[in-house]
């Protein structure tokens, strides 16, 4: 799944020198679309989507609405937590925890928490240039 997400991801970039706002949403669509390609998977379904999917959006419709590339990331980090604990309360629909059925519920999926890690270390690194510049 993460190959899929960092292919999608690295797609976006092949032409670009910098990136900039505009640029990290195409990124970050990029990869959330090659996820799409290979699964059915979304929110609500505990599992790595329902930390993507609402951080994606949530860095896309910052951007859109005229925030600065920074606060689109914390949007996106924000978005990506609440994703990410949204998941304990659900019951998981798909994968290896669907073997659990009711077992599955008041425990995080482990796909969000790791997603929710990425995005957010990948934010964490890309503030500070940001600041500097």
């Amino acid at each position: 799944m993460y190959g899929s997400l960092f292919i999608g991801m690295a797609d976006q970039l092949r032409t670009s020198e910098q990136i900039d706002a505009a640029t990290f949403a195409r990124l970050l669509r990029g990869g959330l679309t090659s996820l799409q390609d290979i699964t059915e998977a979304g929110v609500g379904d505990k599992c790595l989507m329902d930390t993507l999917i609402p951080a994606v959006e949530a860095f896309e419709q910052a951007h859109a609405n005229g925030a600065s590339f920074n606060e689109a990331l914390d949007a996106m980090k924000s978005a990506a937590a609440q994703g990410r604990d949204s998941t304990k309360d659900l019951m998981a629909k798909i994968g290896r925890a669907s073997r659990l059925g009711e077992r599955s519920v008041g425990v995080l999926d482990a796909g969000a928490v790791s997603c929710c890690l990425i995005l957010t270390q990948l934010a964490d690194s890309v503030q500070p240039r940001l600041k500097a510049g």
